[in-house]
């Protein structure tokens, strides 16, 4: 006989081994977090995920697989506590996961973030008890449960854009008996009612970090926020506020796993032949290849989080398999070509894109390709400049 399936009873074991994977791997500085991840129940915030699925016949689409207790409940249990992003919503429509459907392509737009990357900023925020907390992002609710966990609920605020993911992950909350406060907000803007906080936290990245987050902290508070910019590339700062309103702090080591803030997408490109039509014939070598931005590699996408203050808005695009730089804000566009053993560069507009880009690598390379930890961001009221001993000062962009 089949005994009927209790997830509370047969998730303790998988919980406990996914707290000893964590304090082995070494994703969390303060074991406080630990000891939460412990007692919350991790698969009570994720009903059913998506799973990507190759299909050859799918014409390069992505077929998205779901996966729920009722059709693969081994599969299901197993993969919560795995130390995995799961897909947990597509294009921004919430699935129905009491009788889901495989999706053909989609945009994921909520994910159940691996659970070392959760660790790794609760820890890194400096949060300790006592401290008023506010989330940005609640997504499915775990990472809000641990913060309730640790600190107690009083102490804890989150805000979530996505009403339809804010309904759930508030069921899911009290039901394993938190009640934080609770509220739709853009992220943007933080949340006044509840200010002012001792920590904010945002599991959504910025293209700078809003400064009405700022005026929400206490002085000596902190704000850790991820930035990532229309280059997709991603850096975390740890800022501390000052009693002047300035905040100032390190950028973190280590990649980021964050979805952009949805009011920050990167604006639509529309027909990229038509942005190369209009570029002249003449080129000149390029001193560097869009391989120092494109390689899967951690100094990659440092060098792209970088390269954005220089090109804010700017996006790479690729047609036939050859790079694009277009910026619809200035009208400019760059393109490159390969030329036997090199590479030739044509650009357009007012901003000469990729000769910006270039200088940016060159001035790193000169520094000895300093790692993101060695940068300092300064905000002083709208002005976000990021320093290195051994560069010139970086501008982040104003956005509009």
């Amino acid at each position: 006989m089949t005994l009927p399936a209790d997830p509370d009873q047969d998730a303790v074991a998988l919980r406990s081994a996914m707290v000893k994977g964590l304090a082995e791997a070494e994703c969390c500085a303060d074991p406080a977090w630990l000891t939460a991840a412990g007692v919350v129940p991790r698969h009570a915030f994720v009903p059913g995920f998506y799973l990507p699925t190759v299909v050859p016949e799918a014409q390069d689409l992505t077929v998205w697989q779901p996966v729920t207790p009722g059709l693969d409940y081994g599969r299901w249990l197993a993969s919560t506590y795995s130390d995995a992003t799961l897909i947990t919503q597509l294009c921004g429509e919430e699935t129905d996961w009491t009788s889901p459907e495989a999706r053909r392509g989609g945009v994921p737009t909520s994910r159940f973030t691996l659970p070392s990357f959760i660790m790794r900023t609760w820890s890194d925020a400096e949060i300790h008890e006592g401290h008023t907390v506010l989330e940005i992002g609640t997504g499915t609710g775990y990472s809000t449960a641990l913060a309730c966990e640790l600190l107690g609920s009083s102490h804890v605020t989150t805000i979530e854009i996505d009403s339809a993911r804010l309904e759930r992950a508030a069921r899911a909350l009290r039901a394993c008996g938190y009640a934080p406060t609770i509220a739709q907000a853009d992220g943007l803007y933080g949340y006044w009612p509840e200010a002012w906080f001792d920590r904010v936290v945002s599991a959504c990245s910025f293209r700078v970090v809003p400064h009405v987050l700022i005026r929400q902290v206490r002085p000596a508070g902190k704000l850790l926020v991820p930035l990532s910019g229309w280059l997709h590339g991603g850096a975390r700062v740890l800022l501390t506020v000052a009693e002047d309103g300035t905040a100032e702090g390190p950028l973190l080591p280590g990649g980021i796993s964050c979805l952009p803030s949805r009011t920050e997408s990167a604006a639509a490109l529309g027909n990229l032949a038509d942005w190369t039509a209009g570029l002249a014939d003449a080129s000149r070598p390029a001193r560097h290849t869009h391989h120092r931005l494109t390689d899967p590699t951690d100094e990659a996408s440092h060098l792209r989080f970088l390269a954005q203050c220089v090109v804010p808005e700017a996006q790479m695009a690729f047609i036939d398999g050859l790079p694009h730089l277009v910026d619809v804000v200035s009208g400019s566009v760059a393109s490159l070509t390969p030329e036997g053993d090199s590479w030739k560069v044509r650009e357009g507009g007012p901003l000469a894109l990729w000769t910006r880009i270039e200088q940016l690598i060159e001035s790193f390379d000169a520094a000895g390709r300093p790692g993101p930890e060695t940068f300092t961001l300064r905000v002083e009221g709208t002005a976000q400049s990021l320093l290195h001993p051994q560069m010139p000062e970086l501008r982040l962009p104003v956005p509009y």
